[in-house]
């Protein structure tokens, strides 16, 4: 019986959390150290699963420990960039809370496939991993598949056809280098490149790339919750059925499109293990290096907290 524990009681993780109850997976811890939300937070959840007649057993609190026999563990926790926070700032602040948390998760005595949430959370993702020493195959960087998500939809909107009929693939970093690919992007195992005109493809990759921007304008405080959190289950999922389905995550490449110890985005293969195989695409020139620059641009980047 699987057990997945979400770190941090927010938006996304308290949305997370519904989402895996609603799936009626049994065993789920939440964990964040602001005892009273986390508590209020998970008192409604049980409320929730009984009123669906769900046997889900959600269990919550500042402990750590309660993190001890998970399959996964969901790192949502940290703090959104705000108006006059430099890049520096968050970075310092975002990464003294993945320090602290990696810190409790290296003394579980099993290493759980872990995934970050927490941004920028490409370089996040870099600094669990020199933080924990895991095996970088069970450490997942979320971001682009929530930015395929968003792009399939845009896709979808754009040639009125059912979402369900778009395969959407964005690489390099979950931010402004993000890379769109119409040229293996589908509708019905056609390429969009195909179907729409370049200064509609354009136009969509570039809302794709404001779209997480557009949600906080929006909304005024806060950020995207209901997306993130689907996108995280589905990569959940894909993971505890063992599927073998590709999805966009950072991962530490060594050689895979000629980049060397840098977690970035690209497509992967996921299963029980967590990470099963690194798709490399057939770049054009162009593609590859703009992948590269993005690396590059990830390597200068340095924590210090």
């Amino acid at each position: 019986m699987p057990k997945i524990t979400v770190i941090g009681a927010g938006q996304v993780g308290s949305t997370l959390a519904l989402r895996l109850s609603d799936a009626n997976i049994q065993n789920i811890a939440v964990i964040d150290i602001a005892k009273n939300i986390v508590e209020g937070k998970c008192l409604d959840l049980q409320d929730a699963a009984a009123a669906k007649k769900i046997n889900s057993k959600i269990e919550f609190g500042d402990d750590f420990s309660l993190a001890k026999d998970s399959d996964i563990v969901v790192i949502t926790a940290g703090l959104p960039r705000k108006p006059g926070m430099t890049r520096e700032d968050l970075l310092r602040k975002n990464g003294a809370i993945i320090k602290d948390i990696a810190s409790k998760l290296k003394e579980l005595p099993v290493e759980p496939i872990t995934i970050l949430v927490t941004n920028p959370v490409d370089l996040m993702t870099a600094f669990f991993h020199a933080q924990t020493g895991f095996n970088p195959k069970k450490i997942i960087g979320f971001g682009i598949s929530l930015d395929s998500a968003r792009f399939a939809n845009l896709i979808s909107q754009e040639l009125k056809v059912k979402a369900s009929t778009v395969e959407a693939i964005v690489i390099a970093t979950h931010g402004k280098d993000m890379m769109p690919l119409p040229r293996f992007s589908y509708v019905d195992g056609k390429p969009v490149s195909e179907l729409l005109t370049k200064e509609k493809i354009d136009n969509l990759i570039s809302q794709t790339v404001q779209r997480g921007a557009k949600i906080v304008s929006c909304l005024g405080s806060g950020s995207a919750y209901f997306a993130p959190s689907a996108a995280l289950f589905t990569m959940i999922k894909s993971i505890l059925e063992n599927d073998g389905s590709i999805q966009g995550a950072s991962v530490l490449l060594n050689g895979q499109y000629g980049i060397n110890d840098v977690f970035i985005g690209v497509p992967v293969k996921l299963g029980k293990d967590g990470i099963e195989e690194i798709i490399e695409l057939e770049l054009d020139e162009k593609e590859k290096e703009n992948l590269i620059q993005a690396a590059v641009e990830l390597k200068k980047c340095t924590i210090s907290v």
